[in-house]
């Protein structure tokens, strides 16, 4: 009687065992997910802000030209230079957000160095 009762016992166990091993795996696979999840929305955050630097940069050069090719009457060169440098300014700042060129340290100026 004894032997039936620590058999069933040793079974309610094994199986206790299977469903938590079972539970604990899916909630790791679950964890997994959202670790992939929330990579994927940094990755995107990341592409949107260099996107947007990079537009911008290209907006304005063209404002900027529009603007001084109005009060200037030098139509359309000021908007083409100016709209080249912005394309420039913006290549440079994605450059600089994505860790490729380093951002520029102003230098230390001693009491001998002008």
């Amino acid at each position: 009687m004894t032997d039936d009762r620590d058999e069933g016992l040793e079974q309610r166990r094994a199986q206790l065992g299977a469903e938590l091993a079972s539970k604990r795996a899916a909630v790791r696979e679950g964890e997994r997910g959202e670790v992939r999840a929330e990579e994927s929305r940094k990755g995107y955050a990341q592409a949107m802000k260099l996107s947007s630097e990079f537009i911008a940069a290209i907006i304005v050069g063209a404002v900027l030209g529009y603007v001084l090719d109005r009060f200037l009457g030098t139509t359309p060169w000021g908007m083409i230079i100016l709209l080249l440098l912005g394309f420039c300014a913006g290549v440079l700042n994605v450059l600089r957000s994505a860790g490729k060129v380093a951002t520029p340290v102003p230098q230390e100026r001693g009491p001998d160095k002008k």
